[in-house]
């Protein structure tokens, strides 16, 4: 094969394709072999940790009567013998007050946190939680949503097995449950794209973000980096900005137990999924230069290799390497993400990732779009 006449044979549109594609191929193995490879060969020995240390989980909640009800005996009954679980109930109008004082009555663990006026020069929940965390007692820090159920009565033994006398930050999974629906596919498979990518940034020693449903970190961390302060003029950050602030490659560690995961149900439309994600978009505005550019490319020749392999396979000249590479690039995504989806409970969305990763890598550069014509809610 002569190289140099098949590339004068090309035009300059086929020529601007092909480096396009080149690129593309490159940089997605670089992600999947360099980096995401680190949580695919993860070996979780926390639990190897005897030391049993107090721990505070924190709850804030909004007009959450349905979900309290639901998940918070949950946490109340955890198996651990020394902690408690402060529920800051945020200004609610149902029922939360009452039920909340009905569980106090039964757990002598909870304690409840009433915030009465919604102060609107606060945005979000950082103002909750901030109050939530100056109340607890302990100074390991776990927090969670009213909306989680835990995945066992170890969750807490899980993620507080973590702690050692570095560690300041302890990364957890939020996985949502499995129901039937492309919707709910989708959603699932984007969170578990979110923890591919957080988890591998940790383990690189790049922690940029963990997730407010199941997240732990100390209480002197929070204060001695002022709390929220820095970005209390964004409804959201709490999970990713501070952890952007206070997280390095040495006090932080991830915890991808069964055991140790948070679950919750899925937005049940299109629309309210789009306007959590939003929320998202908006903060990574406000990201790190490092990773705003280290997301971004990854996202980036995500979009580019689907639809320059497109392209690729219609160029008669082209087609059979193009084919070669374009099947490399999938199986190695497969062959990696298979691995991460067993460490993570997720197997069912193998099969969906083989058709519907071609979906939603398409589909999010609209809603990233679509959600800078949105305004921002306070709550989710």
């Amino acid at each position: 094969m002569d190289i140099q006449k098949i590339i004068q044979s090309l035009s300059v549109f086929e020529i601007i394709i092909t480096t396009f594609f080149l690129i593309s191929v490159v940089f997605q193995l670089a992600y999947y072999l360099i980096m995401f490879i680190r949580l695919a060969l993860f070996k979780d020995n926390s639990s190897n940790t005897s030391a049993i240390i107090p721990v505070s989980v924190v709850i804030s909640a909004h007009n959450e009567d349905y979900n309290l009800i639901a998940n918070l005996p949950s946490i109340l009954t955890q198996d651990y013998p020394d902690f408690e679980v402060i529920v800051v109930n945020h200004a609610s109008t149902d029922d939360s007050r009452e039920i909340l004082e009905d569980f106090e009555r039964k757990y002598s663990n909870l304690s409840i946190v009433n915030i009465d006026q919604d102060l609107n020069f606060f945005k979000g929940k950082k103002f909750p939680l901030s109050i939530g965390i100056k109340s607890a007692k302990n100074e390991i820090i776990l927090l969670t949503d009213a909306d989680c159920k835990a995945a066992s009565n170890r969750w807490i033994a899980e993620m507080a097995s973590n702690y050692s006398s570095d560690t300041e930050v302890v990364l957890g999974y939020g996985p949502y449950t499995n129901e039937s629906g492309f919707l709910n596919k989708l959603i699932r498979y984007d969170t578990f794209m979110i923890a591919m990518q957080y988890f591998s940034f940790a383990l690189m020693g790049m922690p940029y973000m963990g997730v407010g449903r199941n997240l732990s970190y100390r209480k002197s961390t929070f204060f001695k980096n002022k709390g929220f302060i820095s970005h209390y003029n964004i409804s959201s950050g709490d999970d990713d900005l501070f952890i952007q602030e206070v997280a390095s490659g040495k006090n932080t560690k991830i915890e991808i137990s069964k055991n140790s995961m948070m679950y919750s149900t899925a937005k049940p439309t299109f629309a309210t999924w789009v306007t959590q994600k939003q929320r998202h978009f908006t903060t990574g505005n406000s990201y790190k230069a490092q990773y705003k550019i280290l997301l971004s490319v990854f996202s980036f020749t995500q979009v580019a290799f689907y639809l320059t392999a497109i392209l690729m396979m219609f160029n008669s000249t082209l087609w059979l390497p193009s084919i070669i590479l374009i099947s490399i690039t999938m199986l190695t995504r497969v062959l990696v993400q298979k691995k991460i989806a067993s460490k993570l409970n997720e197997n069912q969305l193998l099969l969906f990732s083989l058709i519907g990763d071609f979906v939603y890598v398409l589909i999010m550069p609209i809603i990233t779009i679509f959600s800078l014509f949105r305004k921002t809610k306070h709550w989710k």
